[in-house]
């Protein structure tokens, strides 16, 4: 636990709170993962987003009751720490920081992708620095510019579920009713790891005012609103490609606006993609500094990363380590070495921690789709 002189600050009401969800769920995710659900699923997509819904539901209660009880920084390592004893927080710990710096990797390479795909690299590494420089000036700051990308993705959500519901509909096809419960299971949880972001706001626990009552309240309400977002988007996006359609859309939803006949709105929608990538690397840095902080504070990290700024009342240190890594990790192809204790560190991870794995495909799949628009 922290003391009363290294303890951050609170400065995040509910609304904070679940902006800051919200980041970390309409994210990348949103523009990349109901294409292999849809593959999955089938006609059935809808379905799976149900099953899906249900499990986060249920994920989210737990996360919400261990944060109103350990309102502190760290999150899962806390939990661990706490509910199962030193050895599996540690490893919680190390799982939640091995994790996150492969997701937010690929998700800074998503940014640098899409506004400048022939310098992927260097944009990301300059995304990296921003973010970082906005999270070492005060937790506020960080909201403030979570808010600003929330409201701009979700303007471009609205436009593609506007133009999906009310546009053209002549191409949309579908998929022989052969998908089984495998197949929406599948699914189901290709979509539970999109919009499993919900426990950032647990991470932050420390930096909540009145915790016990805002974080359960706040995770829920991101929770709703971001499964309201998805299930929108996927109405549209089976009205107008269908489910035979929608599994081979490069770019699900900028194919969305161009098939209903509003092609001119597809740059929109890769800048929104670039602004929710954003959005989710910004939450990421903030919940990998936040866990890097509580490890120092029990000396399993280095001590000097423990310490809290003075004026801004942030883990200056540990931010500025964090962004270091990641921007480091940009600069330089990640060895085989690298790659094999990340894998090692998977399997311990608790979900919250394996939600990377669908950021970093969401994030592949997106630059991937930047590369082929520069290749053609």
């Amino acid at each position: 636990m922290a003391t009363r002189g290294d303890a951050l600050r609170r400065r995040l009401g509910l609304t904070d709170s679940v902006v800051i969800g919200l980041g970390s769920m309409v994210g990348a995710g949103i523009f990349a993962a109901l294409t292999p659900a849809a593959g999955a699923a089938g006609s059935w997509l809808l379905l799976a987003l149900a099953v899906a819904a249900l499990l986060a539901y249920c994920n989210a209660t737990s996360s919400a009751r261990l944060a109103a009880r350990y309102p502190v920084s760290g999150g899962t390592y806390v939990y661990g720490r706490e509910r199962l004893g030193a050895f599996w927080g540690y490893l919680a710990g190390w799982g939640f920081v091995a994790g996150k710096t492969a997701s937010c990797a690929a998700m800074a390479l998503t940014v640098g992708g899409y506004a400048w795909p022939e310098h992927s690299r260097i944009v990301a590494v300059a995304a990296v620095v921003a973010i970082t420089a906005i999270n070492y000036t005060g937790v506020q700051k960080s909201a403030l510019a979570t808010r600003i990308i929330v409201a701009a993705v979700l303007a471009v959500l609205v436009l593609v579920v506007g133009v999906g519901l009310f546009g053209k509909h002549s191409a949309a096809t579908t998929l022989p009713d052969r998908i089984g419960p495998r197949g929406i299971l599948q699914a189901a949880g290709l979509l539970f790891f999109a919009f499993a972001g919900y426990a950032r706001i647990a991470t932050l626990g420390e930096e909540v005012r009145d915790p016990r009552r805002t974080i359960p309240r706040a995770i829920m309400i991101a929770l709703g609103i971001a499964l309201a977002v998805y299930a929108l988007v996927a109405v549209a996006a089976l009205e107008v490609l269908g489910s035979a359609g929608l599994p081979h859309a490069i770019d699900p939803l900028a194919r969305v606006v161009s098939t209903a006949g509003v092609s001119g709105l597809a740059p929109v929608v890769r800048v929104g993609a670039v602004l929710a990538a954003a959005g989710s690397l910004l939450a990421l840095i903030l919940g990998v500094s936040r866990t890097v902080l509580a490890m120092a504070r029990d000396r399993y990290l280095p001590g000097s990363l423990a310490a809290v700024h003075a004026r801004f009342g942030v883990p200056h240190r540990a931010e500025s380590a964090v962004g270091a890594v990641f921007s480091a990790d940009r600069t330089h192809r990640p060895s085989r070495g690298r790659w094999l204790v990340r894998g090692t560190f998977a399997p311990l991870m608790s979900s919250e921690v394996r939600t990377d794995l669908s950021e970093r495909c969401a994030a592949d799949a997106l630059r991937r789709r930047a590369a082929r628009r520069v290749g053609n």
